[in-house]
C-alpha cells in the first residue's frame, strides 16, 4: 500500500480548513525531496528526488493537511485493477477477498483503512471512480482542467485529471473547496438517468443503483427524469477513447518503455504494445468519433446531471484476478463503457457508495463541466439522506 510512510512524511505548511487531516499521495506526484516511482521498480531506480512539490499537493499542505505517505499505483496508471505484480495488490478492507481497484489503489486503500483522510490520485479512464466503487468510498474526477496537473507524471493529457478519495462526502467537499476554482459555475438544471446505460452494469450493480434512486426520491432530493440512450454506441466510443489514450501514453512513455519492456507487468505491457501500433490514421478516426460522442452527450444532457453506475461490477475476487487477463480485461472493457462518458466530455464525476447485498457498489453523478462544487454539495445531501 505504501512506498514511503512517515509520521508525517511531509508536515503541513499552513493552517486552514484541512488542519489535522492526513493525505496519501499517489506515487505519480512530485513531492519535494522524494522520488516518483510510478509503480515500476526500474523507473524508481532511475528517478531523482523532486526539486518542487506539485501544486495540488502544495495546496493541501497549505490548507493544513499533512502528507502521511506516498502510496502505490498501477504501473504508470495504465490499469483499473490495482493488481501491481511488482508490489502486490493493496487491501480492500470492505471486501478483503476482492481487489482494490486502481490505478489510485494505494491512496484508496489507505483511506479505507483509516490510515489517511484524503487519497490524492488521478483519473484518466476511471482511476478514482473504480477504487471508490470497489471499496465503498467517495471519490471525484473533476472537470477537465479544474485542478492543475503540473508536477504529475502524465498518462494521456487529453483525459488526465487530479482527483481525490475520502470516507465521507463532507471531507470530499472540504478538499474540493481547497483544490477547485472558487467559482462554482451555474447550478445543474436537473438530474436524468438512462436505463440503457444502467443495464451496461451487472444485474447486481444495476439493482443497487436502482434501489438507491428509489431512496433518492423518497428523501425529497431533486427529481430524476428518464432519458433514452442507445448504449450500442458505447463500445465504439471506448475504442476511440482508448486509441487516443494509447497514442498519448506511447508519446509520453514509449521511448522509456522501448528500452524496458521486460520491466512491465503483462497487462500493462500488452497495453503499451497495442499503443505502439496505432497510426496517424487511427488517431484521426478516433478523434472524429470522440467529437461526435461529445456532441451527442452534450445534446442529451445539456446542463443536467446523469446518474449511472461507477463501475460495471463489484470488485473481482483476488483469486479471479490471479487467474490472469480475461476476468480483469472483461471488467475493464465493461466498466470503460460507463467511465468514458465523463472522460470524453471533460465533465466532472462523483462516485458515492450505495447499499448493496454483497460487495461495495458506487453510484456516479456526472455533472456539467464546471459544476464540481455543486456536485459535491449534492453528494453531501445524499450522504445525509443515507441513500
Amino acid at each position: 500500500m505504501w512506498r514511503e510512510l512517515g509520521d508525517p512524511l511531509v508536515p503541513a505548511t499552513g493552517f486552514g480548513p484541512l488542519a489535522g487531516l492526513t493525505v496519501a499521495v499517489k506515487d505519480l506526484f512530485a513531492v519535494e525531496g522524494h522520488r516518483v516511482g510510478a509503480g515500476n521498480p526500474e523507473w524508481l531506480a532511475g528517478s531523482r528526488p523532486e526539486p518542487t512539490t506539485a501544486p495540488a499537493v502544495a495546496a493541501l499542505l497549505a490548507a493544513g493537511a499533512a502528507v502521511v505517505g506516498i502510496a502505490r499505483t498501477d504501473e504508470f496508471a495504465y490499469s483499473l485493477a490495482g493488481t501491481n505484480g511488482h508490489y502486490g495488490t493493496p487491501p480492500n478492507p470492505a471486501a478483503p477477498e476482492r481487489i482494490s481497484g486502481g490505478s489510485t489503489s494505494g491512496p484508496a486503500s489507505a483511506v479505507a483503512l483509516g490510515q489517511a483522510d484524503i487519497g490524492l490520485g488521478t483519473d484518466t479512464g476511471g482511476s478514482i471512480r473504480i477504487p471508490s466503487s470497489y471499496q465503498g468510498l467517495y471519490g471525484i474526477r473533476p472537470s477537465h482542467g479544474a485542478v492543475s496537473t503540473e508536477g504529475l507524471l502524465p498518462l494521456a493529457p487529453s483525459f488526465d485529471t487530479v482527483g481525490w478519495i475520502t470516507r465521507e462526502a463532507r471531507a470530499l467537499r472540504a478538499a474540493g473547496r481547497v483544490l477547485l476554482p472558487p467559482d462554482g459555475g451555474p447550478a445543474p438544471s436537473g438530474v436524468v438517468l438512462a436505463q440503457e446505460i444502467i443495464d451496461v452494469a451487472s444485474p447486481e450493480v444495476a439493482a443497487s443503483v436502482r434501489r438507491a434512486v428509489g431512496g433518492w426520491r423518497a428523501a425529497g432530493l431533486p427529481r430524476i427524469r428518464g432519458v433514452r440512450f442507445d448504449a450500442g454506441v458505447l463500445p465504439g466510443w471506448v475504442r476511440a477513447f482508448q486509441t487516443k489514450q494509447g497514442v498519448e501514453a506511447w508519446r509520453q512513455w514509449g521511448p522509456w518503455v522501448s528500452r524496458h519492456w521486460e520491466s512491465l507487468n503483462p497487462d500493462v505491457r500488452s497495453r503499451f504494445e497495442t499503443a505502439s501500433k496505432y497510426t496517424p490514421d487511427d488517431l484521426t478516426a478516433a478523434e472524429r468519433v470522440l467529437r461526435e460522442a461529445r456532441a451527442r452527450v452534450d445534446d442529451l444532457l445539456g446542463n443536467r446531471i446523469l446518474i449511472l453506475p461507477s463501475a460495471s461490477s463489484v470488485a473481482p475476487t483476488r483469486e479471479e484476478a490471479a487467474l490472469g487477463g480475461p476476468v480483469i480485461e472483461q471488467a475493464r472493457a465493461q466498466t470503460f463503457q460507463l467511465t468514458c462518458l465523463a472522460g470524453l466530455t471533460g465533465r466532472c464525476a462523483v462516485s458515492i457508495p450505495v447499499r448493496s447485498r454483497t460487495a461495495p457498489v458506487g453510484l456516479c453523478l456526472v455533472g456539467p463541466r464546471g459544476s464540481d462544487r455543486h456536485l459535491l454539495d449534492l453528494a453531501v445531501r445524499l450522504e445525509a439522506a443515507r441513500v
